[in-house]
């Protein structure tokens, strides 16, 4: 073979080589510090990582993260499965429960850019059933110190916004305190699963069921996106998944993302310790073995960290990837701006920054958490980044000022989660150069 023919061939195998490469993870691949970051410093989430599982802390962890638009680091650490030894992949499949939630959004959004459906229309309007709701409100009866709980009809309706938002005054019955609210949950079948129902008797509980505040008055994190996912289906006329997989699972290369897994790729479906030990109680995971009789647009998804990076990049763009437009430019920074105010932020127990990382400096916009400032949270980024996770752990996060985009994808639903996320977080910032 000649040196001519031995280096044409080899730059073929090379080029076939990163193309798969490039494939596989979704975006394409550049050395870290042609794009401003450090690989040496990239490292050390490996490393501290490796660190949690060999401590039995977590089973296993796929890390992407990319900036200007490319991928500069990944790694799968640990165990699919740490019962049998199989190691993780980085085209592992997880269950992203609340991380079903930003996708879910987007459906509802791009209703909205087709012009079939406004921000402030009434749900009642694609769920009839959820016209005249009452409010469950709690009084303190001194004679008995006790609190009561009484039946009010709602100032006004809930919206299509208050669902993004999480102002529609509906709950999670393992969340709330609202006596009333989680016996009607409880009595129409609605529980830790809510894929067990029909979207039908699904609609009809939560027409049964009162709110626990008036719409548009206190943000609590709830089921309002899994009744959002029953309004894409009105508005659309199609199944929730069959919408996502049309208009965002396909076309944007999110093979592997759905409401359950096929028995063809069960293999590579990623597995929970027995037992947490930060809470020694066992860890129990959705089975996603089968469709499910919903699709959960609250907690139901399955996907691999090279998807999801995937979604979190075109959102970035400002909507569109690899000359596709899924979204205006207009609607993702609508959706990434606060949607709460002062006035919404004062009434509620908890922040959206709370729930997810364990620290304030959040509010929330359509689907999202979204920073206020640089300052006030306790961990690094940027004004007017966005981001969500997941009940096993799972978290990506999305930082327009630094281009920056991450993703974190585990089987650990932890009550310590939020350190893990921010653990994550912070190595990829202290890894920026410029």
């Amino acid at each position: 073979m000649t040196l001519k023919r031995t280096a044409t061939l080899a730059f073929a195998i090379t080029t076939i080589f990163w193309a798969a490469l490039v494939q596989a993870q979704g975006l394409p691949t550049v050395p870290p510090e042609s794009v401003g970051m450090s690989a040496q410093r990239l490292s050390h989430i490996s490393e501290a990582f490796r660190q949690q599982i060999d401590q039995g802390n977590l089973p296993g962890v796929v890390v992407m993260v990319a900036r200007k638009g490319r991928l500069v680091y990944s790694d799968a650490v640990g165990f699919q499965n740490k019962e049998t030894g199989k190691p993780l992949s980085k085209d592992a499949i997880f269950r992203i429960y609340s991380m079903t939630k930003p996708l879910v959004s987007v459906a509802a959004m791009m209703l909205v850019e087709d012009g079939k459906m406004q921000l402030n229309d009434p749900v009642s309007k694609f769920l009839p059933a959820m016209k005249n709701m009452q409010v469950s409100v709690a009084k303190v009866d001194a004679e008995f110190a006790r609190v009561a709980f009484t039946l009010i009809p709602t100032e006004r309706e809930m919206t299509v916004q208050d669902l993004l938002r999480h102002t529609s005054g509906l709950a999670y019955a393992n969340l709330t305190q609202n006596t009333p609210v989680k016996e009607a949950y409880a009595k129409g079948g609605i529980g830790d699963d809510p894929r067990g129902l029909t979207p039908a008797q699904e609609i009809e509980t939560f027409s049964k069921s009162p709110l626990v505040h008036q719409p548009g008055t206190v943000w609590e994190y709830s089921l309002s996106t899994d009744m959002l996912g029953r309004v894409v289906e009105a508005a659309s006329g199609k199944r929730l998944s069959d919408f996502l997989d049309e208009r965002l699972f396909r076309p944007l290369g999110m093979n592997d993302t759905g409401f359950f897994v096929a028995k063809d790729k069960l293999g590579r479906l990623a597995e929970a310790l027995p037992v947490d030990t930060s809470s020694g109680k066992p860890n129990k995971l959705y089975d996603v073995a089968a469709v499910p009789n919903n699709d959960s647009g609250g907690a139901g998804g399955v996907s691999t960290a090279s998807d999801y990076l995937r979604f979190a990049q075109m959102m970035a763009n400002g909507g569109q990837l690899d000359g596709k437009r899924y979204l205006s430019r207009t609607t993702v920074e609508l959706m990434t701006s606060d949607h709460l105010g002062a006035r919404i932020q004062a009434q509620s127990p908890m922040t959206p920054g709370e729930i997810l990382l364990s620290t304030p400096g959040y509010t929330f916009g359509l689907g999202f958490a979204v920073r206020q400032a640089a300052g006030v949270a306790g961990v690094s980024g940027s004004a007017g980044e966005f981001m969500w996770g997941g009940y096993a752990g799972t978290y990506f996060w999305v930082d327009p000022k630094e281009q920056l985009v991450a993703v974190y994808m585990t089987a650990a639903p932890s009550p310590i989660r939020a350190y893990y996320r921010k653990l994550f977080k912070q190595l990829v910032y202290s890894a920026i150069t410029d």
